[in-house]
């Protein structure tokens, strides 16, 4: 048998049932909170390289407590109904730990995307589409899809251009799903958002010298020794972002086909550019090659990142991770017996319902422009430089009267001059979300001694915040 026999839905139901047990509940309020409200399988054939080939795909909604749902559509072999559940309910507790109003949801299409050429993709995309419209199960106002694994903006860009077809007269239409290109309905700074709501998390982690004491970690992220399993989207962006405005150092990036090592820093621009030539680590020069990529998850480091897939860390391999610290930037990368082992062994760890959050907080921000019909910082922009050139040019007009002949530092000028635009207050809103929920986690922390980490003082969060709304609707 193997070491890892916990599941990833069995995972979220055992973490979830642990801080409900924790909790006053209404009686039946857990088991409605727990339950996966509903889940829609379709098998549907698309006419391709001379036959028809049967496609199956999910779409599943956890809880409707608030509307729309939201969640992301994979496209992966190993996309399974288990799967998809868990993720929905995941997405139903991440929404409501960032205060997000959405329920929460996720689909998936069985389909290896590498087999496909783009053309193939698309039709087999917009037929995936039309089977959800017809449902319900994509919609601006009931159920807003959005990329995750093995897809991204275009194909965002295909379901909402079908969508529109099938829907001419939703003004709305664009906002049926996030993750859209940037001409297409999309936002600035939605590309990166997974690995830059990671970047926040860190960054608030190292604000709190209680916290980090409890991982073992003192003064900044400057010169921290970084792990990375997974260059993917969210992986690279967490790992530049911290690298380059940090000066972290990641030691170690791990991949499918081995792991590259290097003590004194990996460029990660270098790195991604190999893989991107070469489809591999392998041959990489900026650092020592190792074929066994997941046995350097137990190499020692201080910030442990798993940024790919579920269950990389499991009872298998629990004990021999050296870590002091690890942030789920993937989904369930750490099991529930995992989660048990690195607790005793007093690695601390951020829950991937708060670190990769960014995701899904970015996409509420480009929902709420597409309904609005309106860029982000369009009507205040220049108003706002306008104002800060009067401020300056009076600093400069009284200094030439008195004087003093001060001047403004050039850097600080510009800056001060620069009106925010969409990338800066996505960015902004971004970094205050995961500041407020990192301290509404804390608190419970740190106030609740029967709360012992932050993964359970997330699942309260968000539990306690998802029963106040069913209260609140008289359930």
């Amino acid at each position: 048998m193997s070491v890892n026999t916990t599941s990833f839905r069995e995972s979220v139901e055992r973490m979830f049932t642990h801080a409900a047990g924790l909790m006053e509940l209404a009686p039946g309020l857990e088991e409605k909170i727990r339950v996966c409200n509903s889940t829609y399988t379709v098998r549907f054939g698309v006419r391709l390289r001379g036959q028809i080939h049967t496609f199956t795909g999910y779409r599943s909604v956890h809880s409707e407590h608030m509307e729309p749902v939201k969640g992301g559509i994979r496209y992966s072999l190993d996309v399974n109904q288990d799967e998809v559940e868990a993720l929905a309910a995941l997405m139903t507790y991440k929404c409501a730990l960032v205060e997000v109003p959405f329920g929460g949801s996720k689909g998936g299409l069985r389909i290896d995307p590498r087999a496909w050429n783009e053309d193939e993709l698309e039709r087999i995309t917009r037929r995936f589409t039309y089977e959800l419209s017809r449902r319900n199960l994509i919609s601006p106002s009931q159920n807003v899809p959005a990329p995750d694994m093995g897809t991204g903006e275009r194909e965002m860009a295909w379901m909402a251009d079908a969508y529109k077809r099938l829907h001419p007269d939703d003004i709305n239409a664009k906002a049926c799903v996030t993750g859209k290109p940037r001409h297409a309905g999309g936002i600035d700074g939605r590309v990166e958002a997974t690995g830059r709501g990671v970047q926040y998390a860190l960054r608030e982690f190292f604000r709190h010298d209680d916290v980090m004491k409890k991982a073992g970690l003192t003064g900044t992220l400057a010169g921290k020794r970084i792990i990375v399993q997974g260059l993917g989207n969210v992986g690279y962006h967490a790992a530049q972002f911290l690298s380059a405005e940090d000066n972290a150092l990641v030691t170690c990036v791990i991949e499918r086909d081995g792991a590259i090592v290097n003590p004194q820093g990996i460029n990660i621009d270098a790195l991604r550019g190999h893989i991107r030539a070469t489809g591999g680590i392998k041959g990489f020069v900026g650092g020592d090659y190792r074929e066994n990529g997941l046995a350097a998850l137990e190499d020692d480091c201080d910030i442990l990142i798993p940024a790919a897939v579920e269950s990389v860390i499991h009872a298998g391999n629990a004990e021999r991770i050296k870590c002091k610290l690890i942030i789920e930037a993937a989904n369930g990368p750490v099991t529930a017996d995992a989660d048990e082992i690195l607790r005793r062994k007093g690695i601390v760890i951020i829950p991937d319902m708060y670190a990769n959050a960014g995701g899904v907080t970015v996409s509420y921000f480009e929902w709420v422009k597409n309904l609005s019909q309106i860029s982000l910082g369009r009507l205040e922009r220049r108003h706002e430089e306008a104002r800060a050139r009067m401020l300056v040019e009076e600093l400069e007009r009284i200094s030439a009267d008195t004087g003093t002949n001060f001047e403004l530092a050039r850097g600080f000028k510009e800056a001060f001059l620069h009106g925010a635009d969409e990338l800066d207050l996505v960015r902004s809103g971004l970094d205050d979300t995961m500041r407020e929920s990192f301290k509404k986690m804390k608190e419970v922390w740190m106030s609740n001694p029967k709360v012992t980490d932050m993964r359970t003082a997330a699942y309260v969060v968000a539990i306690r915040r998802i029963s106040n709304v069913y209260h609140s609707l008289g359930l």
